[in-house]
């Protein structure tokens, strides 16, 4: 059998996959087993934040997988320690913990607010509010978190303790809030599976004076909007004076190795003590090192680059044939279109160029560090598509 035959015989269903085998690639370039090639405007779904392959990150695991490859957290090491100083150092938040995945990082958020006003509070206290359209992830609690009724079927019973508002509804959210009980706010500044859809400023303003005020926790997702997608290091970083309690990030993290992190701010970073939380394979020292070979990169010039980008890509798709709306910031685009998105994804890969869906969108994310040639090559395959 062949790579596609296997995978359907012995890999669970839960996926609905192109037909399409990938072997390798560098930079945004990718292979299938025929040899084709394709332009990759995905990056994993903001994963493989410089390509594949890229040196620098190949250089660093290849280096650490000959050291150490894993070791318990009842020691310290070298990665995880400098990793944890870089993300620090460029949010301004207090400490790091680290985990596997994006899902990961959101359990420990929600954790770590529930403890914080169960500390301070007593029992009770121990709502989070989410917005509609929000995705947090597919475990029993992130899933909960999810604002999206679509995902939650089959699932139940849920956690208790969630509420969902609508993004950009201001009295909503005071609404909910006034029925009391809540310890934290959670969102994600643009809502990636939820159609590529920034907050507005006003909004998530409002929300983190909310939080001010009445000791509630304000929660920002980063998990895909994160680590330069957007043209800032932290999507939040676009809202003047915001600054969150709690940051979850995972995705582009490590470049294409399974890591999460949650960021604490000053009021939380004592909350999780000693035996209240813990990963067998947080921070692994493997990860670790693709992290700093990752995060020492997103630079001044790099996040300029990211912006002058996503500009770029806006200026070519708003009122485009074929194009309805563009939205997004930076790297991370939602366009849609008068064509069925799947339509358009089958036809852009035949086409030799991979893109992705977000609801009813067209969603890029492709590398940072994407040449503008190759980008505009892209660009010009997808428009092609969406004129015809």
């Amino acid at each position: 059998m062949g790579t596609v035959e296997t995978t359907k015989r012995y890999i669970a269903n839960t996926y609905a996959r192109t037909p399409l085998a990938l072997t390798h690639g560098k930079g945004s370039l990718l292979y299938d087993e025929e040899g084709k090639e394709y332009i990759d405007l995905g990056s994993g779904i903001a994963v493989n934040i410089f390509g594949v392959a890229d040196p620098q990150w190949e250089a660093a695991v290849c280096e650490q997988a000959g050291k150490i490859q894993h070791c318990s957290n009842y020691y310290y090491t070298q990665p995880q320690a400098k990793l944890a100083e870089l993300l620090c150092e460029k949010s301004g938040l207090s400490d790091v913990f680290f985990s596997n995945s994006g899902a990961e990082a959101n359990e420990c958020a929600i954790k770590a607010a529930r403890k914080y006003s169960s500390d301070k509070y007593g029992p009770g206290r121990f709502r989070i509010i989410t917005l509609v359209n929000s995705f947090h992830g597919r475990t029993m609690a992130t899933l909960t978190a999810t604002g999206q009724e679509a995902l939650h079927v089959h699932f139940g019973p849920f956690l208790e303790g969630f509420a969902y508002v609508p993004a950009n509804d201001i009295g909503a959210l005071q609404a909910e809030v006034a029925k009391g009980g809540v310890c934290a706010i959670m969102m994600e500044m643009v809502q990636g599976e939820g159609g590529v859809q920034p907050l507005a400023d006003d909004y998530v303003q409002a929300a983190a004076k909310i939080c001010r005020e009445q000791d509630i926790l304000l929660i920002a997702d980063e998990v895909q909007c994160g680590n330069g997608r957007t043209g800032k290091f932290f999507a939040y970083m676009h809202h003047p004076g915001v600054e969150p309690d709690i940051v979850s990030t995972a995705k582009a993290l490590a470049g294409g190795l399974p890591m999460g992190a949650t960021l604490f701010g000053p009021r939380t970073k004592d909350v999780l003590t000693p035996g209240t939380h813990g990963s067998t394979y947080g921070g692994n020292p493997v990860c670790a090192a693709a992290g700093v070979s990752v995060i020492s990169r997103i630079d001044d010039k790099l996040l300029a680059e990211v912006t002058e980008k996503g500009l770029h890509l806006k200026a070519r798709l708003e009122n485009a044939p074929g194009v309805q709306s563009v939205a997004g910031l930076g790297l991370m685009i939602g366009i849609k279109t008068d064509k069925d998105v799947k339509d358009v994804i089958a036809q852009c890969r035949e086409k030799g160029l991979l893109v992705l869906s977000a609801k009813d969108k067209v969603r890029l994310l492709p590398a940072l560090n994407i040449p503008m040639e190759l980008l505009d090559k892209g660009i010009d395959i997808l428009l092609e598509v969406l004129a015809q």
